[in-house]
């Protein structure tokens, strides 16, 4: 390492697997902070993927450059590593220290192209607060949003949305061919096209409102090459729809809900809310009929939309024929319906929602 032993035995590197306090140590004792390893790596890109945002603070405050590129090559920046990594504390911290949020690395990634297409949409947020191009091109020229829309995270193709991100027609498109794609197997085609065939293992998690699929190929029963992606699309496209005044059917909006995962998930919520929106005749019927329904899961959904249909208006339109639905609905031996109806009954004793409350994604 070019930055030499400190203390006659730690080095700066070394310090960054310790703590803080190791860092400042090394750092009054002599260490630079621009020093970097044999291989080019800089102790600020180390801390940035290693997820340090109290080292990087220090290595900030004692001169590292933030926009310095790492690597054999230069080509690593240390804000597309934290972005790579979904590490948003240490973006911040370099965006504070003067980062360039639009600086391309090797091969012309920038660190919004790395956040929206893996997902990271509270890196996103960050970027774009800090003034990040919400439409500047990735390196084969495709558009923020398009990539968030393909990976399937709506919550990125929220926070885009917030920004003023271009591109919407493109991106419902890609939403919509997605939502037609089994994720899962469309991962596991892209593995065993690069590295053949191998047993494999899939993983499902519950990432902001939605579901995370990872599909890793064994070797010797080890994980050896995986690739990851998120399954609402369906959300996306009522996003993407809002946004460009689409006005899509209703019967197309309960199918995104009931194939997307379940109450609770973006995929529902989504065209719940633009439901609710509505607020008109058709719709009131078409929830009530679906009370009535055979599926739990649409009994479930014509609750929810009851429950807030009109209601942004400031009252509660179809409050004296709703309100008798769901009271039958929340007697049933179904927990989801009974669960919706309970909830939508709560809400008719509660004051009305305001649109922009109606259109805001749930917390957490």
């Amino acid at each position: 390492m070019t930055n030499g032993p400190v203390g006659g035995a730690r080095s700066l590197f070394e310090a960054l697997y310790g703590d803080e306090n190791a860092v400042v140590r090394a750092l009054r004792a002599g260490a630079s902070a621009e020093s970097c390893d044999e291989e080019g790596t800089t102790a600020l890109y180390l801390a940035c993927v290693q997820d340090l945002p109290g080292a990087v603070r220090l290595l900030l405050a004692a001169g590292a450059d933030p926009d310095r590129a790492s690597g054999p090559e230069a080509g690593d920046l240390p804000l597309c590593g934290a972005a790579c990594g979904g590490h948003a504390e240490v973006a911040g911290a370099l965006l504070s220290a003067g980062a360039d949020p639009d600086l391309r690395e090797e091969f012309g990634f920038t660190a919004l192209r790395w956040a929206a297409g893996l997902g990271h949409a509270r890196v996103a947020e960050v970027l774009l607060d800090h003034g990040a191009d919400p439409d500047l091109p990735g390196p084969q020229g495709e558009a923020p949003l398009l990539v968030a829309a393909r990976r399937g995270s709506a919550h990125t193709v929220r926070t885009l949305l917030r920004h003023g991100a271009g591109g919407l027609s493109p991106a419902l498109a890609e939403a919509r061919r997605m939502l037609g794609v089994d994720v899962e197997q469309e991962l596991r085609d892209a593995l065993r096209r690069a590295y053949g065939e191998h047993p494999d293992t899939v993983h499902r998690t519950r990432v902001d409102g939605g579901v995370a699929v990872t599909v890793e190929l064994l070797r010797d029963g080890e994980p050896f090459a995986g690739r990851d992606g998120q399954t609402g699309h369906g959300a996306i496209m009522t996003l993407l729809e809002d946004a460009l005044d689409v006005r899509a059917p209703f019967e197309e909006l309960a199918v995104r809900a009931l194939r997307g995962g379940g109450p609770g998930l973006d995929n529902w919520l989504e065209p719940v809310r633009a439901l609710c929106l509505r607020g008109d005749e058709e719709t009131f019927q078409a929830a009530a009929a679906w009370t009535a329904a055979g599926d739990p899961l649409r009994r479930a959904l014509g609750a929810d939309v009851l429950g807030g249909l009109g209601r942004h208006t400031g009252g509660g339109p179809f409050a004296e024929r709703a309100v008798p639905l769901l009271r039958e609905l929340a007697g049933s031996a179904d927990p989801a319906p009974a669960g919706a109806a309970a909830r939508a009954l709560a809400g008719y004793e509660a004051p009305p929602m305001s649109e922009q409350e109606h259109g805001a994604p749930p917390a957490g």
